[in-house]
């Protein structure tokens, strides 16, 4: 084939390559700073939530972690490396023990009030008339608790229609991570492994990461299919089937706004707005350890004014709740489910 030949080959198809790649460039999914979605990213991976929250039970071996969730083993090493690496757990030999132990960091056990909050819309939404799995006793003053998510400086019970927020330092946009957990919403049933669990069930519904973005923009104000796909920059497919679900789950109501052709908007109902407690609850979590000091948010409470942060506290005393002040009654027996029995009280 004659040079010339060879050279007007290639020449048009290097033009194509490049407007291809810039459009790759363009079209690049971003998505807003936000500290409630990247403690998801750790708490969406249904094993990840799994194993700590045995840890909260007081779970710290290898094989207790697996007889308790009946997890693969190579599944079970590599989510520990993870949230080692995380920081979330700390390897320890204890004496002169060969047998490595996982224990949560301090990062790791200020979780646990997020956990809480979850388990509290779980056991109001999502317990169909049973009682909870479990009571929470609070040993700083002896009672059984309900926490509630609190301002931190006037210590009241904080709700969607509580507070406003404004841009903080951290906000802005960044490139949408790959590999995020985009599950089916029908594979949620993986958190409802191992012990009855409210908070299992309330991953269930917000746990994959496009329904949480979802519901997140309905605290945004952002009810229109259009505007939430446009914002999200989701596939059409996918946004119908979290809003059909979410609607099935009772955390939004659609209604419509105009006809020929027919349009619906997505308002968060009663339930729905009740998550905005766990998910500030997940925003402090995200701000304290994943914001390197720049939180993307910055709340303000309607009724004394002033900038908080989310606290939960014990309902009775008011004091905030933490891991080690924690007791519990179980509506279950632990061992059937081959578990650890966390400090309970009879």
């Amino acid at each position: 084939m004659p040079a010339a030949a060879k050279i007007q080959t290639t020449k048009p198809s290097a033009k194509p390559r490049a407007t291809a790649h810039a459009a790759r460039k363009v079209v690049a999914r971003t998505e807003r700073n936000c500290s409630v979605a990247r403690t998801l990213d750790i708490v969406s991976d249904a094993w990840a939530f799994l194993i700590i929250r045995e840890a909260f039970f007081g779970t710290q071996t290898f094989e207790a972690f697996r007889s308790a969730l009946g997890i693969p083993r190579a599944t079970l090493t590599d989510r520990l490396r993870k949230l080692t690496q995380l920081a979330i757990f700390r390897q320890v030999a204890p004496g002169s023990s060969l047998r490595k132990e996982y224990r949560l960091t301090k990062m790791g056990f200020d979780l646990y009030p997020s956990f809480i909050a979850l388990m509290q819309f779980g056991d109001r939404w999502l317990s169909k008339g049973k009682p909870p799995p479990l009571t929470l006793i609070h040993a700083t003053c002896g009672c059984d608790s309900h926490p509630v998510v609190t301002c931190s400086h006037c210590g009241e019970s904080v709700g969607a229609r509580d507070a406003k927020y404004r841009d903080g330092p951290g906000a802005g946009r960044c490139p949408a991570k790959p590999g995020r957990n985009t599950r089916r919403a029908s594979d949620g049933s993986q958190f409802v492994r191992g012990r009855p669990s409210s908070v299992s069930r309330a991953l269930e519904i917000i746990g994959d990461k496009w329904s949480f973005m979802v519901v997140r923009e309905g605290f945004f104000g952002n009810r229109r299919y259009d505007k939430i796909l446009n914002e999200l920059a989701i596939a059409p497919n996918i946004l119908t089937d979290r809003l059909n679900r979410l609607v099935a789950s009772g955390v939004f109501q659609r209604r419509q706004y105009q006809r020929s052709p027919d349009r619906y908007e997505y308002l968060l109902t009663d339930m729905g707005r009740d998550l905005y407690g766990p998910f500030i609850a997940m925003l402090r979590w995200g701000d304290r350890w994943l914001s390197k000091g720049k939180p993307p948010l910055i709340l303000t409470h309607l009724k004394c004014g002033h900038d908080f942060e989310p606290s939960v506290d014990c309902d009775r005393c008011h004091k905030p709740i933490v891991a080690a002040d924690m007791r519990y009654r179980l509506a279950y027996d632990p061992k059937s489910f081959g578990a650890s029995a966390p400090r309970s009280v009879d």
